[in-house]
């Protein structure tokens, strides 16, 4: 156990931060897991400016890797587009 009192403020600090970061991360894969599943075009071009939102302030936060969100977003676009109307 942490002996300083800057240590057992830190180590709140990251529990708090984890918590956070797995929150966004886990609504942001709904948000994707969604955005497959999804048959309707129409939408689907609305939920994919907002998936993309939420992967880039991911990357942003470093929660997940930038070249991870640039695929994901590459990949959904991609699977956006062939969507039959």
């Amino acid at each position: 156990m942490a002996n300083h009192k800057s240590a057992i403020k830190r180590i709140r600090a990251n529990n708090a931060k984890r918590l956070r970061n797995r929150y966004y991360a886990k609504t942001t894969r709904n948000a994707i897991k969604k955005l497959r599943v999804t048959t309707d075009k129409k939408e689907a071009e609305v939920l994919l400016p907002k998936v993309v939102a939420m992967l880039d302030k991911l990357a942003k936060k470093n929660v997940i890797h930038k070249n991870k969100a640039s695929n994901l977003k590459s990949k959904l676009t991609k699977k956006v587009n062939t969507i039959s109307k």
